[in-house]
């Protein structure tokens, strides 16, 4: 299944490499990775996992890390791949 997570950082030196290496470390593997810094200057980072595993272990994984300051996440639809070439083609 993949998931999209979403977190709020504080602008640390390292923040985002130790969300990064916490989320490969724990065995979910990152699909997507998308930062921005957002209007306050903390890092928005949004992040597309897949695992079979639910996330909710992940979750307190990262909510244990300094810099963390917001976390949510969401189970994301996947299209099948018939559904991927009939929208390509209309």
């Amino acid at each position: 299944m993949r998931y999209r997570l979403e977190l709020k950082l504080k602008p640390a030196e390292g923040a985002l490499l130790r969300v990064l290496g916490m989320v490969e470390r724990r065995g979910f593997p990152p699909h997507a990775v998308h930062a921005t810094h957002d209007g306050e200057g903390y890092w928005a980072l949004a992040l597309v996992i897949d695992s079979t595993r639910a996330p909710e272990t992940l979750r307190q994984q990262l909510l244990k890390i300094y810099d963390v300051e917001e976390l949510s996440f969401s189970a994301v639809q996947e299209l099948s791949m018939d559904r991927r070439h009939r929208d390509r083609a209309a």
